[in-house]
């Protein structure tokens, strides 16, 4: 007889989600109070260090000093399957959509340019180790670039798109858990240099020499939807709110679980596309459901807050994601993250690159790469923080990741095995 394998005990000084998700709301009411002090000092350090950007950083304390373990909790999952889609239809249903659907085609171009810097950066990180630290390379399941090839389907996809890519090239467990941990300790960095560029987009646009008409156009007008139609809320039009989420959610996971399962079970390359994802479609059925929506009298419950309530649905997102940087884990293998640092400032340098040269809106590369680095999780937040409204574009350019996503991995993971083998 078998005996079953204990998971070992979680050494983190809080393991009950109730009290961490206590913790977590605190910590976001106590980011809100102090923003809105009238001190001169206070608001300076605001304008420097927005609140989304503290919002995200504080909660990633509580998992490097060891006070709660993200790994024992169940709390990012459920805002992630819950909280988010309900956030989407929320914010989309409140959205002018002709207007943003018109935005015109740079945000396209930013978002394949962080794809293209995605592809070239993992292949040049891996030819500069094999020159400075050849010894690195490793070999068979364990070689360095099978477990990069595994990021490079999570920053152009998604989660999906990793799994998939881990099945293709059988990265080593050894490798594997140390290039999740890069994935997503760079890339959460990443995320907070994008919640900077948020608070300060005028500064960027004006470096970038950017047209912002359109986007300005987009902002203004949901700004005078709502200024229009704002009224305080009656106890009903809460509730509407909520109905309207929360049915749109569980609608979400009905339709999505068993399509994924069809897909998984009858065509085969349905999990190089993502399509056998259930959180594929479900953010994709969310956004389809808030976009029908949108054009009913639905959209009239902006008026009485329904972009705040889903905005209040982003912040605990954000906080959430935000447990999972553990920025402690540099230390443990920092020559790792050093390559992936690499990777990522040359995906970021073209990014920049291309921003200035086409005269791109900050917003577009902020949403551009997250859609690439972040995925359907975290484009949205980011557009989000450009603009409650904009939030229907960093999810459209998510969907476009997640379906390119295990392919233009795939090529990379070609690339970066042919980089190793010459190294060899």
């Amino acid at each position: 007889m078998t005996m079953p394998i204990e998971e070992p005990a979680s050494t983190a000084l809080i393991n009950n989600d109730a009290v961490v998700l206590g913790l977590l709301a605190v910590i976001l009411g106590g980011v809100f109070w102090a923003s809105s002090r009238q001190n001169v000092w206070v608001q300076r350090f605001f304008t420097v260090i927005p609140a989304l950007l503290l919002c995200y950083f504080l909660p990633s304390l509580l998992t490097t000093f060891g006070v709660v373990d993200p790994e024992q909790s169940q709390l990012y999952y459920i805002a992630s399957r819950y909280l988010l889609p309900a956030a989407l239809v929320l914010l989309t249903v409140s959205a002018d959509l002709p207007a943003v659907f018109g935005l015109g085609p740079k945000a396209l171009i930013m978002f394949l340019t962080g794809t293209v810097g995605v592809m070239i950066g993992g292949p040049v990180a891996l030819l500069l180790t094999s020159w400075v630290a050849p010894e690195l390379m490793g070999a068979g399941p364990e070689a360095i670039w099978r477990g990069m090839a595994t990021v490079a389907g999570s920053w152009i996809g998604g989660s999906a798109n990793q799994t998939a890519l881990y099945e293709i090239y059988g990265a080593g467990p050894d490798t594997f858990s140390i290039w999740i941990a890069v994935d997503v300790i760079v890339a959460n960095i990443w995320m907070a240099v994008v919640l900077f560029i948020a608070a300060n987009q005028r500064m960027f646009d004006t470096l970038f020499r950017a047209d912002t008409t359109a986007v300005d156009r987009v902002r203004h007008k949901a700004e005078a939807y709502e200024a229009e139609h704002a009224r305080i809320p009656l106890l009903k039009d809460l509730i509407f709110i909520l109905a309207v989420g929360f049915g749109a959610v569980g609608l979400s996971h009905a339709i999505a679980d068993p399509l994924a399962g069809w897909f998984s079970a009858t065509w085969p390359m349905a999990q190089r596309l993502s399509l056998d994802s259930s959180f594929f479609w479900l953010v994709l059925i969310a956004t389809v459901i808030g976009v029908l929506l949108s054009f009913t009298p639905a959209r009239k419950l902006q008026g009485p807050g329904a972009a705040k309530v889903g905005s209040v649905f982003v912040y605990v997102l954000v906080a959430t994601v935000g447990l999972n940087m553990n920025i402690g884990a540099i230390l443990d293998s920092p020559v790792y993250f050093l390559i992936g640092g690499v990777w990522m400032l040359i995906h970021v340098a073209l990014m920049f690159a291309m921003a200035f040269l086409i005269r791109s809106p900050s917003f577009f590369l902020g949403v551009g790469s997250m859609a690439n680095i972040g995925g359907a999780a975290s484009a949205p937040v980011a557009a989000a923080a450009f603009h409650p409204s904009l939030a229907p574009v960093g999810v459209l350019l998510a969907v476009v990741g997640y379906i390119i996503g295990t392919a233009a991995a795939w090529f990379t993971g070609l690339v970066m095995m042919q980089v190793a083998a010459g190294a060899g």
